[in-house]
């Protein structure tokens, strides 16, 4: 029989294996407490993520300023935004954006060379599914989602979260061939020489949201520049709209300007709503607003309120003449945003 001291050790053994497990009480808190951790990480990871983003939007910027540069070295001119030479050449399509005519400054050389710009971009087959990494922001949910455009040949279409800026509020008048006051338009020949205002105080370029509702031609309560406020620029805009639809920036080779443009009628994510439901655009949306399609009317000139809009907390990005990139909060007064939008409006810099 074994001694009872060599039992011992034998029922300390087994009292160690009943103690190495958690109890379920225990279990519970290091679950809540792993809960809590990841609740405090999650946001800075989702910050981080979005300051990634955001900085390679204004790398995007960084790439569409030098390419403007580069192409006003080689034509002494901006790029203009749509060629008019009569009133059916634009509402077919034919004229080609400022996205189009500045690829091979961005290292798509191959593809322009396979593109015509002298026929419409609609027609051909090679834009078809093509995406240009620089003309979208990572942060915009719908960067990444194409626009079935048939029966265009040139279908489905990426869309583009960059626009050029067109001005204040005026873009193109057939009558008197008069483009707007920005450094973009139709027919234009504006090359740095024509930028009073200063190149560093100009703004060329901001951001826009993809599939962005807008209405369009129907015309404005008044042709004068609205009053510096949402409820002003709200309350030039016609009541309601019979063409309305939520597809604004989808058509990266397009050279009207609710495609490929912004004005600084209003400001940065400013809520520019009507109070009726029109058409595809449901009652309050956050629309853009063209009065008249550039090039299809002779006698009607073009107004509107194409805003810049991004999915970056309470700010856009935008690129200025100079090349430089800053990003602009919403709280901006709309009077400075305005004076950023003109070429040469002779207003003073807001640090004077």
């Amino acid at each position: 029989m074994p001694a009872e001291n060599d039992r011992v050790p034998s029922l300390r053994r087994d009292t160690l294996l009943t103690r190495t497990g958690f109890t379920l009480i225990e279990l519970l808190v290091v679950i809540a407490i792993i809960g809590v951790m990841v609740s405090l990480l999650l946001p800075a990871v989702q910050a981080a993520r979005e300051a990634a983003r955001r900085m390679q939007c204004k790398n995007n910027f960084k790439q569409i300023g030098l390419a403007i540069h580069q192409y006003e070295s080689a034509n002494r001119q901006f790029p203009p935004s749509a060629l008019i030479r009569s009133i059916a050449s634009v509402n077919t399509n034919a004229s080609w954006s400022i996205h189009g005519r500045i690829l091979p400054y961005l290292e798509q050389g191959p593809l322009y060379d396979r593109v015509d710009l002298s026929t419409a971009w609609d027609h051909q087959s090679v834009l078809s599914e093509l995406k240009v990494p620089t003309y979208s922001c990572t942060s915009d949910p719908n960067a990444d989602t194409p626009r079935d455009v048939s029966p265009k040949l040139a279908s489905p279409l990426y869309p583009t979260t960059y626009a050029f800026n067109f001005g204040t509020w005026l873009i193109y008048d057939p009558v008197t061939g008069r483009m707007g006051d920005g450094v973009f338009g139709p027919n234009s020949r504006i090359g740095f020489r024509d930028v009073l205002d200063g190149t560093s105080n100009t703004l060329l370029a901001s951001e826009v949201k993809a599939y962005q509702p807008y209405g369009r031609n129907e015309p404005p309560q008044t042709v004068s520049i609205p009053p510096p406020s949402l409820d002003g620029v709200i309350a030039t805009l016609p009541s309601g709209f019979a063409w309305c639809r939520p597809n604004g920036h989808t058509e990266w080779p397009d050279g009207r300007v609710h495609h490929q443009g912004f004005t600084t009628t209003a400001g940065p994510n400013g809520r520019v709503t009507l109070g009726t439901q029109s058409n595809l655009c449901p009652i309050n949306a956050d629309i853009d607003y063209t009065s008249q399609q550039e090039g299809t009317s002779s006698t009607a000139a073009t107004y509107a309120v194409i805003t810049s809009r991004s999915y970056h907390p309470a700010v856009v990005n935008a690129a200025m003449v100079d090349g430089s990139v800053r990003t602009v909060s919403d709280s901006i007064d709309l009077r400075i945003w305005r004076a950023q939008g003109t070429r040469a409006g002779g207003e003073l810099p807001p640090n004077n």
